[in-house]
């Protein structure tokens, strides 16, 4: 069990009989009246995001959840195939549990959530920042730098994200995992 004021990112819930986990959450104390936590989880077995209210100092049961490090090794019929790098042993996770999975490419290290109860694996998790190379983009037109002006690019994984106009095929970027922004160019 844990109190409201245990809240933190990351954090897992069993609510309502399913397990979320926190993305985001804040400690509010109006002029009038009680505090209260306002929270935004997310459905670990569905992926769906829900705002909830908690009253300040509520008990809420959490779920003992622990996170391994394993590696993306390949995607098949079944799912995606991810091996523990500390035993070696594979994890075959359905696309619906890997969130953000077309910016994974193979040899990529990720962390995969196990509930430490049941021994069942929850969902994979990217790091916050991934490196990928540009494998299509339209050129940019030559000195239209003063705006942040961004164009449509592809990356070597498949997934399409927006860039700035200097950004040109073959440049290796750092995409944010959690919105597919642009970072930076890396060197």
């Amino acid at each position: 069990m844990a109190s409201t004021a245990d809240f933190r990112n990351g954090l897992v819930l069993n609510y309502n009989n399913e397990l979320h986990v926190i993305t985001e959450f804040q400690h509010v104390k109006p002029g009038k009246g009680p505090a209260f936590v306002r929270t935004k989880m997310r459905n670990i077995k569905t992926g769906r995001t829900i705002d909830n209210t908690f009253n300040a100092g509520v008990k809420v049961e959490t779920a003992r959840v622990e996170q391994r490090p394993h590696q993306f090794l390949y995607k098949d019929d079944y799912g995606y195939t991810f091996m523990n790098k500390d035993d070696f042993e594979q994890v075959v996770l359905p696309e619906e549990m890997v969130p953000f999975a077309d910016l994974m490419k193979e040899g990529q290290d990720v962390t995969i959530l196990m509930h430490a109860e049941t021994e069942m694996p929850l969902t994979a998790e990217l790091p916050t920042t991934v490196d990928l190379v540009v494998t299509y983009t339209e050129p940019g037109l030559r000195g239209d730098t003063a705006t942040n002006t961004l164009k449509p690019a592809t990356v070597e994984t498949g997934a399409r994200i927006q860039v700035p106009l200097f950004i040109d095929v073959d440049t290796k970027i750092r995409i944010k995992t959690s919105d597919y922004s642009y970072v930076e160019r890396v060197k």
